[in-house]
């Protein structure tokens, strides 16, 4: 039985999301050919040939994407069974089966891959036989190591620039999922429900090698916290470490548990994390509550020192457009960023990012969301809202034209450009920035060149590969 996985986009890793369930697929005897529609074109003579065509969706640029390509797989193969399947594909079941979706699978999804299969091999793709899988798996897995063949090479994916300002090629791996917390934005919640799965230690070092062998000189993982097992992500790096003492890595952790677990951010450094990514997502504590995100504003500036003393560099992340924002807000964050000398660690497109509420998301149950909700937008895969203040609705458009034209500039030009534009929205005088930030410093942040980030419009680039 042909079997094709598709990914659209994954921040630029060379996706896990199909070397994993690929080992699954291909040790149960199905022929399995991966396409990553982010680097290569679609091959028209597999899809042709493909039984099975499941896509990957585990973020919702991914999933804009996968649509948007779903009309071209259905005309060159009208008979293939359609799967969708990761993080954003239960949140999206109902648009999905529309679109001729036979299986939408959530969580830990290889399980539901490989009973698919196992399926299909029996009872045939058509007429396509009714999803006995369940929707969202939580269950335990014995995971496998990725097997990565016929993935296009690490070379082709997005680089890390090093504090020496030399390219380093990335790999990318997974050594937990899902999340303890209920952060009522994220995505991860309603999939997971507070629960985390752990990739064993033994599978992670694994894939890790094969990278290493391929010419990874640095690991991004993917968990949605590294450290809601401390433990386990600890165990992890110290072994690769050991085994590869010039790798370098970075890794995601929330405010909360920079905090709790202070006592190993001296471990990461030296076991060569280069940066951690942390979800701030805003300096307002009422909007912080509103967010169920377990941290409040002066947590954060303490997580900062935190890293600092151990000498890691920290990345926040933002959500500075939500209907609680005010213009007053926006210059506020941005104050803070430039007294705590976080401008150029700050990503641009972080400084735009427009909160999204996508079906099944909590914060559909805040009364607070009842005033400013539109109506569910299909094509955006989310429901609209609009701002009581229209300054924040301008101030947004005016800053997420500031970034898209800041590819070519240094971060502290964007942000000064931003400075002006928040200052105007405010009716107020521009600050000097080099007062509050103190004067510009020729500094090399390590960073990589997609950077992280909750969710985005895809790009005209983006849909028109696909």
């Amino acid at each position: 039985m042909e079997v094709v996985l598709l990914s659209t986009y994954d921040l630029g890793h060379q996706p896990f999301g199909l070397a994993s369930p690929a080992a699954w697929l291909r040790q149960a005897g199905a022929s399995v050919t991966c396409q990553d529609l982010a680097v290569e074109n679609i091959d028209e003579r597999t899809i042709r040939s493909a039984d099975l065509i499941a896509l990957y969706l585990p973020m919702h640029t991914a999933t804009r994407l996968a649509c948007a390509v779903v009309p071209r797989l259905k005309a060159l193969n009208p008979q293939a069974h359609l799967c969708f399947y990761g993080l954003y594909a239960p949140l999206n079941e109902e648009f999905l089966r529309s679109l001729g979706a036979g299986t939408v699978l959530g969580g830990e999804f290889e399980s539901g891959l490989l009973s698919l299969y196992t399926r299909l091999s029996s009872n045939g793709t058509s007429p396509a036989p009714a999803q006995s899988e369940p929707l969202i798996s939580r269950a335990k897995q014995r995971f496998r190591v990725p097997d990565r063949c016929g993935l296009p090479p690490l070379s082709g994916y997005a680089y890390l620039t090093a504090p020496d300002g030399q390219r380093q090629t990335v790999g990318y791996t997974e050594a937990s999922r899902g999340c303890k917390h209920l952060c009522r934005h994220c995505p991860v919640v309603p999939v997971y429900d507070g629960q985390f799965r752990v990739v064993q230690a033994d599978v992670v070092l694994e894939d890790v090698r094969q990278q290493v062998a391929a010419g990874a000189e640095h690991i991004t993982f993917g968990d949605p916290d590294f450290f809601n097992g401390a433990g386990h992500g600890v165990r992890v790096v110290r072994a690769l470490h050991d085994e590869f003492p010039d790798l370098t890595y970075d890794v995601t952790i929330k405010v909360e548990h920079l905090l709790k677990h202070a006592r190993h951010l001296p471990v990461l450094a030296e076991t060569g994390c280069l940066f951690v990514t942390t979800a701030v997502e805003s300096i307002d504590d009422g909007v912080l509550r509103l967010l169920d995100k377990g941290h409040t504003r002066e947590d954060f500036i303490r997580a900062v020192g935190l890293a600092r003393e151990a000498g890691l560099t920290l990345s926040p992340t933002f959500i500075p457009f939500t209907p609680w924002a005010s213009p007053e807000g926006y210059l506020d964050l941005l104050r803070l960023l430039a007294r705590l000398d976080l401008i150029p660690y700050v990503a641009p497109v972080q400084l735009v990012i427009r909160l999204l509420v996508p079906k099944g998301s909590r914060m559909l149950e805040l009364p607070e969301m009842s005033t400013v909700l539109g109506d569910f937008d299909p094509t955006a895969l989310s429901f609209s809202w609009t701002h009581a203040d229209p300054r924040v609705d301008r101030l947004q458009e005016t800053v997420a034209g500031i970034v898209e034209r800041a590819d070519a500039a240094g971060r502290r030009d964007m942000f000064e450009c931003l400075w002006h534009a928040a200052h105007e929205a405010c009716g107020a005088t521009p600050e000097d920035l080099a007062i509050v930030a103190g004067p510009a410093t020729a500094i090399q942040i390590p960073q990589l060149s997609e950077p992280w980030y909750c969710c985005a419009e895809p790009t005209s680039e983006q849909l028109a590969k696909v």
